[in-house]
């Protein structure tokens, strides 16, 4: 596959607020965004959650993140907070705006898997964990930064990352899904909201993305349950039947791209979208 091309002046002045951006699609969509001229404000939560499938990113990763963006050329005000505590999430917004004085562009991207069973079996805390980050975090992010959006008079573009789950109903994972199908329904009385002030507002919905949340074990065995220690390979090859077009995952390069596309000004008058990113996921 030929590497992607950037355009250093597509979103040059512009300022993203990203949430999860310490590692994966966060990062991949600070890093891209920063090679096409935005700066970032940035946070992760730098610390684990219980049950949680994966361990969260660190601090380290968080700063990992803030050089590539400045070895992109531009800046970043990245900061540790969770995007369950809403005081968190507008005290490093209000950092940003200090720093940047604007906002553009939002991504809520931080999300978490804690546990999969059958939905009678998931953990109460589980549960909660589960739909305060990936459905309560995206309204914190999109709530916080929408002020200072209106406020500025510029128009603006916000995007929710939900998942392909959203539409297929992914077994295991009921609490997953429920909240990205809440993400979806929560764009469009959001997108109809915000047009007059120019800010639109949509989804993107992939199918598995090559990050830590799912290249976890709690996954492997889902796919693979009679194999107690499955390669990268195996995983892959069991995971292709999901997709019409014969791939187990894609690259956060994917979704970067389809990302900068829905927040750019060719798509200016797309809203009220759940973009699929799927590989045909929703097909089978």
């Amino acid at each position: 596959m030929t590497e992607p091309s950037f355009d250093p002046g597509r979103f040059a002045g512009r300022v993203a607020f990203i949430s999860g951006a310490g590692r994966g699609q966060g990062r991949q969509f600070a890093v891209d965004l920063a090679k096409e001229g935005a700066d970032i404000i940035g946070f992760d939560i730098c610390e684990d959650i219980p049950g949680a499938s994966t361990p969260m990113a660190t601090k380290a990763d968080l700063e990992e993140t803030r050089a590539a963006v400045e070895a992109a050329g531009r800046r970043m005000v990245a900061e540790q907070a969770d995007v369950r505590d809403y005081a968190a999430v507008e005290a490093v917004l209000n950092r940003g705006l200090a720093e940047f004085g604007r906002v553009d562009i939002v991504v809520a991207n931080a999300g978490i898997l804690a546990g999969a069973a059958p939905f009678w079996e998931i953990g109460l805390e589980d549960w909660r964990s589960t739909v305060d980050t990936d459905l309560t975090g995206a309204w914190h992010t999109v709530r916080a930064a929408t002020p200072a959006m209106i406020e500025g008079g510029r128009g603006g573009a916000i995007v929710m990352v939900a998942s392909a789950g959203a539409t297929k109903g992914f077994q295991n994972i009921t609490h997953y899904v429920a909240a990205k199908t809440a993400l979806v329904g929560m764009l469009k009385p959001m997108a109809a909201e915000l047009g007059p002030h120019f800010i639109r507002v949509n989804a993107l919905s992939p199918t598995n993305v090559n990050t830590a949340i799912y290249m976890t074990e709690t996954n492997k065995r889902l796919f693979l349950p009679d194999n107690p220690a499955p390669t990268d390979e195996e995983y892959e090859l069991a995971s292709r039947p999901q997709h019409v077009i014969p791939i187990g995952w894609m690259e956060t390069r994917d979704t970067s791209a389809a990302l900068r596309w829905l927040v750019s000004d060719e798509a200016r008058y797309v809203t009220g979208l759940e973009l699929r990113v799927d590989a045909g996921v929703v097909l089978r």
